[in-house]
């Protein structure tokens, strides 16, 4: 949360620029997934009740909103003196429309910093739809960003949003609670009041920034452990979180964005639940090539691929290691400078075996001594027990034996070496 509002200093709404050599950067992401549309009943039949709190799919609630405003409060890395949102609808099947956006300095709970709120236009025009599959960029304002600080970012749905009237897009691990009104158009309001909350980011693909010319971004690709999972909810213990405050907190004056869009329940080669994304393979375009500003990608995938197989001799190591040199060649086909993490230990978590420590081993190896990438990162190396390496040292483990706790993904985060992102910085 951001403590020191008052003494942000801000400036009127802009109207749409037409500036050509602006440099935008994201200062803000997230990875979108999406809530499937239950099953219709057939004429005359009644739909099947699911259990409490779950869809029929047997996911948590998907939330439904009507002439309401939704208030997400989102943690940015690097600040700037202009920003823009980008809003998706990316897996939507029927044009999304939007009747109010705002953005404000975020104070506590869903309260925004007084007179920090501003209204966000698209075109010129106050509200906007946005067709199914598709992103819309707001027109810019002139707004102070603090480093490291929170946004609330306002949302007003004037027409009915369910799942039964278009799959929502989403991200579920969000590790934040954001807010919903009650009945109304709330966009800006200072004291927004609030019928509930939900632990998940919708509609919400990225914020950025104009910064100078020298400025880019790391994109943090990744399944839960990179989103954060069992970390403490609103305090951004993610180890991209981490790495962010370093970056910002060494000198010299080129500093990089960090840009999260990692998946719980995320793979590398196959889909399973919408809730947990399509594969890394089929959204490498878009979380991460499409990420303004991106000069760096930091890879940690594969441990749901090994886990989920259990003894199944599929997918291989062989298969991960060759799906990671597919995202390798297209991060380097873009001028991106790419680095390898190791996959962190998950002896005792409940899809271990010993055929999937074997791979997770084995990959491992293949991620220090190939340098195929154009670095390695040791998360491995920097979680686990030294007494018994397939686990987590207890002090970061958060007791699924799969995630880190808050400690731990703190200790990921120091494990960094940021030479790796130095200016001159060559790919191999």
């Amino acid at each position: 949360m951001f403590k020191s509002c008052a003494a942000i200093a801000l400036v009127p709404l802009l109207t749409l620029s037409a500036v050509s050599n602006e440099h935008w950067v994201g200062t803000w992401a997230t990875a979108l997934v999406t809530r499937p549309q239950p099953p219709r009943p057939a004429t005359g039949e009644q739909p099947a009740t699911p259990a409490p709190g779950t869809q029929p799919t047997g996911q948590p609630a998907a939330l439904s909103l009507n002439n309401q405003t939704l208030r997400e409060i989102v943690h940015v890395s690097i600040g700037g003196s202009r920003v823009r949102v980008v809003l998706s609808n990316e897996f939507g099947t029927a044009p999304l429309t939007i009747g109010a956006v705002s953005i404000a300095l975020h104070d506590k709970d869903s309260k925004i910093a007084a007179g920090s709120n501003r209204a966000l236009a698209f075109s010129g025009r106050p509200s906007v739809t946005i067709p199914p599959g598709a992103s819309m960029i707001s027109d810019p304002v002139d707004e102070n960003i603090p480093p490291m600080g929170d946004l609330a970012i306002d949302l007003y749905l004037p027409t009915e949003m369910t799942p039964l009237t278009s799959p929502l897009t989403v991200h579920a691990g969000a590790s934040q609670t954001n807010y919903v009104s009650s009945t109304g158009n709330f966009a800006g309001s200072a004291d927004m009041p609030v019928l509930t909350t939900t632990p998940s980011w919708y509609l919400l693909e990225r914020v950025e920034v104009t910064a100078p010319v020298e400025t880019g971004a790391i994109v943090t690709f990744g399944d839960s452990i990179t989103d954060g999972a069992r970390s403490t909810p609103n305090t951004n213990n993610r180890w991209p979180d981490h790495l962010a405050k370093r970056l910002l907190a060494g000198s010299g004056n080129a500093k990089l964005a960090v840009l999260n869009t990692g998946i719980g329940g995320n793979r590398l080669l196959s889909d399973s639940i919408a809730n947990f994304g399509i594969n890394a393979l089929a959204r490498f375009d878009r979380d991460v090539l499409a990420e303004p500003g991106a000069m760096y990608v930091v890879v940690l995938e594969g441990i749901n691929d090994i886990g989920n197989a259990r003894a199944d001799p599929l997918p291989s190591a062989a298969d991960l290691i060759a799906a990671q040199r597919q995202i390798i060649e297209r991060a380097h086909a873009h001028g991106l400078i790419i680095f390898g993490a190791t996959l962190t230990p998950f002896e005792g978590a409940a899809y271990f075996s010993p055929e999937g420590e074997a791979k997770r081993q084995a990959v491992n190896n293949w991620i220090r001594t190939s340098k195929a990438y154009d670095g390695v990162i040791d998360f491995d190396a920097a979680t686990r027990d030294p007494a018994s390496p397939g686990k987590f040292l207890a002090l970061y483990d958060s007791g699924d034996h799969l995630h880190p706790n808050d400690a731990g993904y703190e200790a990921m985060g120091k494990a960094i070496d940021l030479h790796l992102f130095a200016p001159g910085k060559k790919r191999h």
